[in-house]
């Protein structure tokens, strides 16, 4: 199994998240590659059988637009079929943009293999990163 981790980070916090995901995936078996959404396209996305997604709310709870954003949007109407899990890190609010991103990608056709996916205040925690470790291991 082919799995694409894919996110954004300000602070280092959605990339402690995607570096847990990592780290269940392959402790499971999986073909791993994580990179931040600077170095993604689209196509190199849709070449994994399962993608993992991070990105922090930001503004009023949206996906970060400077670079996630845009490349979300590209990747959007693609995802027919595919099996995507979802994180992020928040300062303020709860976890809005979390919803309206797990409701994008239902409309798209994709599976979200997490539900609302997982959202932490801040910085993770030993807890969260469990879950997260453990999220991995489930995508394989």
């Amino acid at each position: 199994s082919k799995v694409g981790i894919i996110y954004w980070s300000s602070t280092g916090n959605t990339e402690a998240m995607a570096q847990a995901v990592e780290e269940g995936a392959k402790a499971a078996g999986a073909d791993v590659e994580i990179m931040e959404v600077a170095d993604a396209d689209v196509d190199k996305a849709l070449s994994f059988d399962v993608l993992a997604l991070g990105c922090p709310a930001m503004g009023d709870e949206e996906l970060e637009d400077g670079e996630f954003e845009p490349f979300f949007s590209d990747l959007e109407g693609k995802l027919s079929g595919k099996k995507v899990a979802l994180f992020g890190s928040y300062d303020w609010g709860d976890g809005e943009w979390m919803r309206d991103w797990e409701a994008r990608i239902q409309s798209a056709g994709a599976t979200v293999v997490n539900g609302e996916g997982i959202i932490v205040n801040g910085e993770p925690d030993d807890d969260i990163i469990e879950e997260l470790k453990a999220l991995g291991k489930a995508l394989v």
